[in-house]
Protein backbone atom coordinates (compact mmCIF):
# COMPACT_ATOMS: atom_id res chain seq x y z
CA UNK A 1 0.00 0.00 0.00
CA UNK A 2 1.33 3.42 -0.96
CA UNK A 3 1.68 6.10 1.69
CA UNK A 4 0.68 9.68 0.92
CA UNK A 5 2.07 12.39 3.18
CA UNK A 6 0.38 15.77 3.33
CA UNK A 7 3.00 18.18 4.60
CA UNK A 8 1.93 21.43 6.21
CA UNK A 9 1.20 23.19 9.45
CA UNK A 10 -2.57 22.74 9.31
CA UNK A 11 -3.54 25.87 7.40
CA UNK A 12 -6.59 26.20 5.19
CA UNK A 13 -4.55 25.37 2.06
CA UNK A 14 -3.27 22.21 3.76
CA UNK A 15 -6.84 21.19 4.58
CA UNK A 16 -7.84 21.76 0.94
CA UNK A 17 -4.94 19.62 -0.26
CA UNK A 18 -6.03 16.87 2.14
CA UNK A 19 -9.61 17.05 0.80
CA UNK A 20 -8.30 16.88 -2.78
CA UNK A 21 -6.09 13.89 -1.92
CA UNK A 22 -9.07 12.05 -0.44
CA UNK A 23 -11.14 12.82 -3.55
CA UNK A 24 -8.32 11.61 -5.83
CA UNK A 25 -7.98 8.37 -3.86
CA UNK A 26 -11.74 7.84 -4.19
CA UNK A 27 -11.51 8.36 -7.96
CA UNK A 28 -8.74 5.78 -8.25
CA UNK A 29 -10.52 3.28 -6.03
CA UNK A 30 -7.28 2.03 -4.52
CA UNK A 31 -6.16 1.86 -0.92
CA UNK A 32 -3.63 4.43 0.23
CA UNK A 33 -2.50 5.37 3.69
CA UNK A 34 -2.88 9.12 4.10
CA UNK A 35 -0.75 10.76 6.78
CA UNK A 36 -0.46 14.39 7.81
CA UNK A 37 2.91 15.79 8.83
CA UNK A 38 2.69 19.07 10.72
CA UNK A 39 6.04 19.12 12.48
CA UNK A 40 8.36 21.62 10.76
CA UNK A 41 11.48 19.51 11.34
CA UNK A 42 9.82 16.45 9.80
CA UNK A 43 8.66 18.53 6.84
CA UNK A 44 12.22 19.79 6.29
CA UNK A 45 13.47 16.18 6.49
CA UNK A 46 11.40 15.51 3.35
CA UNK A 47 13.41 18.24 1.60
CA UNK A 48 10.35 20.47 1.40
CA UNK A 49 10.73 24.24 1.76
CA UNK A 50 7.20 25.37 0.90
CA UNK A 51 3.86 24.11 2.15
CA UNK A 52 1.44 22.65 1.52
CA UNK A 53 3.32 19.78 -0.02
CA UNK A 54 2.59 16.23 -1.08
CA UNK A 55 4.88 13.21 -0.88
CA UNK A 56 4.24 9.67 -2.07
CA UNK A 57 6.17 6.90 -0.35
CA UNK A 58 8.47 9.50 1.17
CA UNK A 59 9.29 11.23 -2.12
CA UNK A 60 8.09 14.84 -2.51
CA UNK A 61 5.91 15.24 -5.59
CA UNK A 62 4.83 18.87 -5.24
CA UNK A 63 5.19 21.77 -2.87
CA UNK A 64 3.88 25.27 -2.36
CA UNK A 65 0.49 24.72 -3.99
CA UNK A 66 -2.87 23.06 -3.61
CA UNK A 67 -3.00 20.49 -6.38
CA UNK A 68 -6.32 19.78 -8.04
CA UNK A 69 -7.93 16.36 -7.79
CA UNK A 70 -6.91 15.71 -11.40
CA UNK A 71 -3.28 16.64 -10.73
CA UNK A 72 -3.18 14.33 -7.72
CA UNK A 73 -4.70 11.47 -9.72
CA UNK A 74 -1.93 11.97 -12.31
CA UNK A 75 0.75 12.00 -9.60
CA UNK A 76 -0.58 8.83 -8.01
CA UNK A 77 -0.99 7.10 -11.37
CA UNK A 78 2.62 7.88 -12.32
CA UNK A 79 3.80 6.65 -8.91
CA UNK A 80 2.30 3.17 -9.38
Amino acid sequence: MKVIHILGIGCERCAQLKDNVRAAVAVLGKEYEILEVRDIEEIVDFGVTMTPALAVDGEPKLQGKVASVEEIVAILTCSD
